[in-house]
């Protein structure tokens, strides 16, 4: 790689590794990142993968404060992601992305939706539960929600973050950066998941997923000290904006 192509793809790093674990945005700066260093989308695809399983190290570590006592939780939900995401891998592998493509903005546009209005939502789904539901009838729908979000995340992984956020905000009433931090450790297991599979069946870039990585390690390890000082109210609807704002810009892009 070109020196240029280098401190481009450290600088996008940072940036992915902030806009990852403070929004679910990391492949917002990440992904074009690798198209400008010259990678084919399919190569900047998976390794843009692989360099953001360095995210879920950062953030695990700058949120252990919101991750205590989250432990049975943490696993029951990773593993559910990264079930979806080694299907998600499969496909990608297999099919080719680009009907799935034209979904992408929509189902960003929702997740970033189901944000802005999330106490609301919380409030009627409160009310639609009987105190007598409980066990597989009051899981069932956010088992399926992580599933198809970690499915989603292995396929393409833009904005994933986002989506799941929307999933688990809905399903906890807690304050807004524990959730994050959930978040990015579930999101986190549908992508390491799949990096594993592109690590050994896809055209990884190695050289400039080391590069990224890097920088996705120190942005992401930032990231959860930012949560924690900034009021939740203001993010909750910066992450909104954000996503979609992201999701009319695929949209340009598509028409």
């Amino acid at each position: 790689m070109a020196d240029h192509s280098v401190l481009l793809l450290a600088a996008a790093g940072v940036a992915s590794g902030l806009a990852g674990s403070i929004a679910g945005l990391a492949s917002l700066f990440s992904y074009p990142a690798l198209l400008a260093a010259g990678l084919p989308p399919v190569a900047a695809n998976v390794t843009n993968t692989v360099a953001l399983f360095s995210n879920t190290v950062g953030t695990a570590a700058g949120s252990r404060e919101e991750l205590r006592g989250q432990r049975r939780r943490l696993v029951r939900l990773a593993l559910l992601a990264a079930a979806g995401g080694s299907v998600g891998a499969a496909l990608l592998l297999g099919t080719p992305s680009s009907a799935f493509e034209r979904v992408v903005p929509w189902l960003i546009a929702l997740g970033s939706l189901l944000i802005l209005v999330r106490e609301p939502l919380r409030r009627l789904a409160a009310k639609r539960l009987q105190p007598g539901d409980s066990g597989l009838r009051a899981r069932l729908p956010l088992t399926c929600a992580v599933l198809l979000v970690g499915l989603y995340g292995g396929y393409f992984g833009a904005a994933a973050g986002v989506l799941m956020l929307a999933v688990l905000s809905l399903s906890a009433n807690e304050p807004l950066r524990v959730t994050n931090a959930v978040k990015n450790i579930a999101t986190g297991a549908a992508n390491v998941t799949a990096a594993i599979a592109y690590a050994f069946l896809a055209p990884v870039h190695w050289g400039a997923a080391a590069v990224l990585s890097l920088g996705c390690l120190l942005g992401s390890r930032v990231g959860p000290v930012v949560v924690r000082r900034v009021p939740e109210k203001p993010l909750r609807i910066a992450i909104a904006l954000a996503g979609l704002g992201l999701a009319f810009s695929l949209w340009s892009e598509a028409g």
